[in-house]
Order: structure tokens, then C-alpha cells, then sequence
């Protein structure tokens, strides 16, 4: 053979060797989708997997027993729920897409993808959150595979809080206005607060997990109500007012830390930029690395902006009060994280119960008073 011959060959084979890892790579990728089946909360319940006892066992019977998530279908069924649907015209709640999506997610994956053991009326389990089991549920116990064989495997990294922001928010935040208008209580996305009032069947031990949880979660809702007053052609009422303050805390924060991406305060009604903005921080906040000083500063830092709550002709009341429940939440959550870092509790809690009741409803709200508060909060903090 000579040399040129020869080059055709090597190319040839070359070819075929690329093509055949074409084929094999798509086989590969189209045997995974087949394989992504929900298989439903029986496949964790056996009491050698999670459905026992001791550490790393008993997830099963925490989320049965006490997470509000697993009676999230059983919601749809009661007379409240049948009076909102009814309100709302859209037939019967167990059955209309505009509430199973978040109470019963099951019921909007196709059947194909359902195994016989999944059934809508289990709520929001284990595969709302963690993935589709079918790819790692046999594997993922094996001790030869670590964390991220796990997520190689289609299992979904929780431990990202970018990630775990965003599994929660669509259904923790965002209600259509016609729910709302029938009865459907307003929601109020805070990842930290939230994460701790479930009961909880993983470990955080970071103790600066909850400032992170916190300012990644935030900066999710901000995107997503930014993204959603841009886009919904019925927003809710408080939509944009809640954008607006979302933008104006996060702003006033990272201006504080040098390390995180900025937030603008939007200077009119177009909320695309921050809405950029917002997911950048996101990213970055689930790395955020505080020290006790550095929140401590933030604190007194935001607790000092009481001369932006003055109603003026380009403030009105209402903003300085959406500004306040929102501010409200972050020294709450910053106090929490700050005292667990210490080790020992802020003597602010008094200071902190007249803010939040400030904020109750925007009938009792008084700008000047919580202006006044966050004076003394601030004195409280030395």
C-alpha cells in the first residue's frame, strides 16, 4: 500500500470511528431519555433504603409523616379548594392543570414516563425534587458511587442552592392573578425561613448555608417576578411592586460586597435588565462566603437605609411598603445567620418583632414609624 493509500485508509477508519461514536453517543443519549421514568415515592419507602431508621434512612418517613409536600394533593380535595376552582371556572382543583402542576406534578408528565408504582395523588415526593428515578434509583445507594455519579446519572444537585432555588420558585412564588382573585393566599418565596420550617430530612452544616440560602433565593424570586410582570398578560397586582423592592434591597446589598455581581435599582418600568442581573447573582451567591464581620456589617448597613422611607412624589406609601417587608425578611434571615455563627443569639428580638409587625398588612403600615424601628434595630445591634 502506498502512502497516500495508506492516508485514505486511516482516514477511513477514522471516519468510521467517528461515526460509530456518533451513533453510539446517540444511542447512549436516546437509551437515558427512555430510562427517565418516575417511579413514585414507593421506590424509597423500603426501610433498608429511606423508609427506616437512623441517619440516611428515614427520609421516606419524614417526608410521609410530617411535610406539608406530601399532602399537597390532598389540598385540591377540600371544600376550600372546590370553592376557588369553582370562583375560578376552571372545573374541579384535583383535575385542572392549573393547580395539579404544583400539588400534583405527576400529573403533568406524560405516561410513557410513568412507571405503574407512580400516582398523581402522592403530592409533591421525592422526584418533584430529586429527578426522575428510573436512571439511579438501583445505583444511587452502591458505594462506589460518590455525589457526582449521582448527577452524571440524572439525579438533580440539591446541594447547589442555584439549583434548589429554582426547583422550588415556580411553585413557591408565582400565582396566576385568577387564583389569586378567587382565594388563593399570596406567596411568599424565601428559601432560607422556608427550608428550615420544613421538616428536614438532609444535613446543612455549614453555618453559613443560611445567608447563601437566603441571597440565592432572593435573587431567584427578583428574576423571576421580573421575567414574569415582563411577560404575564394578567399580573398579580402586587407583581411589579414586588419587583421593584426585590431590586431595590438587592441592590443596596451588593453594593456592600465587592464580591458579588451588582443589582441596578431600575430607574422606569423595564425590569429585562435586572432580571439579567438577578440570575447572575443567583449563580454567584450559592458560592457567598460571609464572615461573622462582613455580616455584621451588612446588617447595620441595611438596617441604616431608614432615610429611604419617606413617602415622597416619586415614592408612594405602597412602595416603601413592599420595600419594607422585604428588607423586614432579609434582617430577619441576616440575624438568624449572624447569631448561629456566633454562637449566641442577638438580644434584637424585640427589635425585630415590631419590624415584622410593621410589615403585617399595608392598612397598619406607617413609613415613618419603620423608619423609627430600624433606628433602634440598628442601636440594638451595638
Amino acid at each position: 500500500m502506498d502512502r497516500q493509500s495508506a492516508c485514505c485508509f486511516a482516514l477511513s477508519v477514522a471516519s468510521l470511528f467517528a461515526l460509530s461514536a456518533v451513533l453510539c453517543a446517540k444511542e447512549i443519549k436516546q437509551t437515558r431519555e427512555s430510562e427517565q421514568k418516575f417511579i413514585g415515592a414507593v421506590g424509597c419507602r423500603s426501610s433498608s433504603c429511606h423508609g427506616g431508621a437512623g441517619e440516611k434512612r428515614n427520609q421516606y418517613v419524614t417526608w410521609s409523616r410530617q411535610d406539608f409536600h406530601a399532602r399537597a394533593y390532598a389540598i385540591l380535595l377540600d371544600a376550600r379548594s372546590a370553592r376557588m376552582a369553582e370562583s375560578a371556572g376552571i372545573g374541579e382543583a384535583q383535575s385542572s392543570a392549573r393547580c395539579t402542576v404544583c400539588h400534583s406534578p405527576l400529573q403533568s408528565v406524560a405516561q410513557t414516563r410513568l412507571a405503574p408504582t407512580a400516582h398523581p395523588d402522592e403530592g409533591v415526593s421525592c422526584e418533584s425534587c430529586h429527578g426522575a428515578a428510573g436512571p439511579w434509583l438501583r445505583g444511587h445507594t452502591r458505594t462506589d458511587w460518590n455525589y457526582a455519579t449521582r448527577i452524571n446519572a440524572g439525579m438533580h444537585d440539591l446541594r447547589n442552592l442555584y439549583v434548589r432555588a429554582n426547583a422550588c420558585v415556580a411553585c413557591h412564588q408565582n400565582i396566576d392573578n385568577q387564583l389569586l382573585k378567587a382565594g388563593h393566599p399570596a406567596l411568599v418565596f424565601e428559601l432560607d425561613s422556608q427550608s428550615i420550617d420544613q421538616p428536614k430530612h438532609w444535613h446543612d452544616d455549614d453555618s453559613l448555608n443560611g445567608p447563601r440560602a437566603w441571597l440565592t433565593g432572593q435573587a431567584v424570586a427578583l428574576r423571576e417576578e421580573a421575567w414574569r410582570s415582563q411577560t404575564d398578560p394578567d399580573p398579580a397586582p402586587d407583581m411589579q411592586e414586588t419587583s421593584i423592592a426585590l431590586a431595590w434591597l438587592l441592590a443596596k446589598l451588593t453594593a456592600l460586597d465587592a464580591s458579588l455581581p451588582r443589582v441596578l435599582e431600575p430607574s422606569s418600568s423595564d425590569l429585562e435588565p435586572v432580571q439579567k442581573q438577578a440570575d447572575e447573582l443567583a449563580r454567584r451567591a450559592a458560592s457567598w462566603n460571609p464572615g461573622a464581620d462582613s455580616l455584621m456589617s451588612i446588617l447595620r448597613s441595611l438596617a441604616a437605609t431608614d432615610p429611604d422611607f419617606a413617602v415622597t412624589k416619586q415614592v408612594s406609601a405602597q412602595t416603601l411598603f413592599y420595600r419594607a417587608k422585604r428588607l423586614t425578611l432579609a434582617l430577619d434571615r441576616l440575624t438568624a445567620a449572624l447569631s448561629a455563627n456566633r454562637g449566641a443569639p442577638l438580644k434584637i428580638d424585640n427589635d425585630l418583632t415590631a419590624l415584622r409587625e410593621s410589615v403585617h398588612s399595608f392598612d397598619n403600615f406607617d413609613a415613618a414609624r419603620f423608619a423609627g424601628q430600624l433606628r433602634e434595630f440598628r442601636a440594638g445591634l451595638k
